[in-house]
């Protein structure tokens, strides 16, 4: 059997100017996610590690020098990292980074976070670990990049639920995360400049404009200022207003047709 790809790849042209990414199924039963490339396409699981690799039968390298840490700690002493140690642990984030960046195109935001998620606490571990600095910083200095994308995601997650408070709060973390990096470093001057934040606040501002326009969202602003004012009869009027428009908006079973 060949191993050319040229039947793979058939049909699915590469566009320099267009992020190309899907999900097809795998032969084993697994869905995949590609990556078109101008030589080729990258493939990742879209579960575990994204080579599908199980480094130490572990799900990935992290979860076993966690592992590590943990048992080290309990018996011989305290775990560190070493450089070399270190150098798999980056090139194996990095492989979840090209994941999350590809699924964040295609709209799956629940992965997106979960793998966010999962490199963020890998800066943490290396942070407490790493025997040298310099690995710390080589780590670290994707943080606000890493919390800018979990933030989106999240954010994207709750606005699909129509819960724009909840994605406007969960910029607002993630901006003053992202504040408190810059001043742990002492880079204040990334305050103004900082392309994650200028994107960050540029979304919220959307998000904000749009949850105005929304009449349970104005009448919820509308009710948790009667609750903090203590005016619980007006508290109970909105309440009812809220409830009215929610029933009025969503669809009524007895509308249907039996055969719907």
């Amino acid at each position: 059997m060949s191993k050319d790809i040229r039947p793979i790849l058939a049909g699915w042209d590469h566009d320099p100017d267009d992020f190309q990414v899907r999900i097809v199924a795998g032969l084993d039963g697994r869905d995949k996610l590609q990556m078109r490339l101008d030589l080729g396409v990258l493939q990742m699981e879209l579960e575990g590690r994204p080579d599908g690799k199980k480094p130490f039968g572990a799900d990935s390298l992290l979860e076993y020098h966690e592992a590590r840490a943990v048992e080290q700690s309990a018996t011989t002493g305290p775990f560190s990292l070493e450089p070399a140690e270190c150098e798999e642990l980056m090139r194996e984030g990095v492989q979840f980074y090209h994941r999350y960046v590809a699924l964040f195109h295609l709209g799956r935001y629940d992965l997106v976070s979960r793998d966010t998620e999962r490199n963020l606490r890998l800066f943490d571990f290396v942070k407490a670990y790493a025997t040298r600095d310099r690995d710390k910083l080589a780590f670290d200095q994707y943080r606000p990049y890493v919390t800018m994308m979990r933030a989106r995601a999240l954010a994207h997650q709750a606005i699909d639920r129509g819960d724009h408070r909840t994605a406007i709060d969960v910029l607002d973390e993630a901006i003053a995360s992202i504040k408190g990096f810059f001043r742990e470093y002492d880079q204040q001057e990334q305050l103004n400049t900082s392309q994650e934040l200028i994107l960050l606040r540029k979304l919220r501002r959307e998000i904000d404009r749009e949850r105005r326009t929304d009449p349970v969202e104005r009448l919820d602003d509308q009710l948790q200022l009667a609750v903090a004012r203590e005016d619980y009869e007006e508290a109970a009027r909105i309440r009812d207003q809220i409830q009215r428009l929610r029933v009025a908006s969503s669809p009524n079973p007895t509308d249907r047709s039996p055969t719907s």
